[in-house]
This record gives C-alpha cells, sequence and structure tokens, in this order.
C-alpha cells in the first residue's frame, strides 16, 4: 500500500481508531499456495498489541495458519469518493476524481486456541467487547454448561501484532481552501458515509 507522508496515521492516531473499528478481514498464505484465504470476521483489539477473534471449524484458513503461523488483518471505513470536479480548484471539467478513506493494515503472528478452557476464556473477553451489558452468562467449559457442547465447534485465534500500516487519505496534501469545498460538497451530498470521510477530513486539517 502507497502511504504519501501526508496520508501517514500517527500510532496514536490509528490505535483510537481500531479501537472503534472492530470488523475486518483475516488473510492467510500459508506456504507454496497460488492465493491467500480471505476471512471476514468481528474482532476484539485490546488496545495495545494483540488482537482475539474465533472462527467456526471447517473455516479454510486453518490449514494455512497451521503450516504458516503468520497473518494480516485489514480493516478499511469512512471510505467516499471525491467527484472530479470537487477535487480542483479550476476547470471543473478536467478535475481528477480520488477516493477518501481511512484503512489499518496489521501484520501479526498467530497462535491457535485449541483448549476448551482457553477458549472459553478467549470468547469471553470477545463476548464482553461487543456485549457489555452482560445479559449473555459468562462463556464457560465446566460440565454442566450449555457451552461446553458448542466449544468443539469454533478456534480461536490469538493475533499479536508485529507490523503496521495505517493510512488515513483525507485530502492531506491539499490547501485549507480546498479542503473546505470539499468538505462542503460532502456535507451537501450526505451519502452513505460521507459524514464519517467529512469528520475525518476537518480534524486532520
Amino acid at each position: 500500500m502507497l502511504i504519501h507522508p501526508w496520508d501517514a496515521a500517527s500510532d496514536a492516531e490509528w490505535r483510537a481508531w481500531l479501537s472503534t473499528h472492530d470488523f475486518g478481514q483475516l488473510i492467510a498464505g500459508g506456504k507454496d499456495r497460488d492465493l491467500p484465504v480471505v476471512t471476514p470476521a468481528h474482532f476484539a483489539f485490546d488496545g495495545a498489541d494483540t488482537i482475539i477473534t474465533h472462527l467456526a471449524r471447517p473455516n479454510p484458513i486453518w490449514p494455512l495458519l497451521e503450516e504458516h503461523p503468520r497473518a494480516l488483518l485489514t480493516v478499511v471505513d469512512d471510505y467516499t469518493y471525491i467527484r472530479a470536479d470537487w477535487n480542483t480548484a479550476g476547470d471543473p471539467a478536467v478535475g481528477v476524481p480520488t477516493s477518501y478513506y481511512a484503512t489499518v493494515q496489521l501484520e501479526g503472528s498467530v497462535r491457535l486456541v485449541d483448549d476448551p478452557v482457553a477458549k472459553a476464556a478467549l470468547l469471553e473477553k470477545q463476548l464482553r467487547h461487543f456485549e457489555t451489558d452482560g445479559a449473555r452468562a459468562r462463556v464457560s467449559a465446566g460440565p454442566e454448561s450449555p457451552d461446553r457442547r458448542l466449544l468443539p465447534g469454533i478456534r480461536g485465534i490469538e493475533f499479536t501484532i508485529t507490523g503496521v500500516r495505517a493510512k488515513f487519505k483525507f485530502g492531506g496534501n491539499k490547501t485549507d481552501e480546498d479542503r473546505s469545498r470539499i468538505g462542503a460538497r460532502l456535507a451537501e451530498r450526505d451519502g452513505r458515509l460521507d459524514a464519517e470521510a467529512l469528520a475525518q477530513l476537518r480534524r486532520r486539517a
């Protein structure tokens, strides 16, 4: 991924953004394979260097992670299309369109979690990330728990971040006048994710 200096995200910036974006694509290549396996998944990020998730046991990603316990996790959001006539201070007929977006691409080492007790603990952490009200009973591998018969159907993943490429592309190379004009157009259009992109444009200005 190309990252110009004006689009690069700071460490604090991408961590704050990732803490509120918990759905992405886990990508595993294995060894000597033509194409990777790409698996969409919800996950929980601890704010430091660990991400946890789980997938169904029949998922085709497992042999690849067993061969080579490394993966990429990529998250993209706050994206929108910037029209050609918006993106120029000159003749709108010959403007150049662009895209605004935020993305974080994480490299990581993977530990597969199959022990029932450890798997239950991982699931409990992920569940509480999404269901903070605690309405669902604690996940347990205990002999009397209804979860016990369900746990064999999944495998857990502990993903330790070893590298990060983060890009926040929101007109960082434009003048204040350009950004003001584009922001006004986004607010006027008010399409899907335009408000999110506008918030990023203003924040990064």
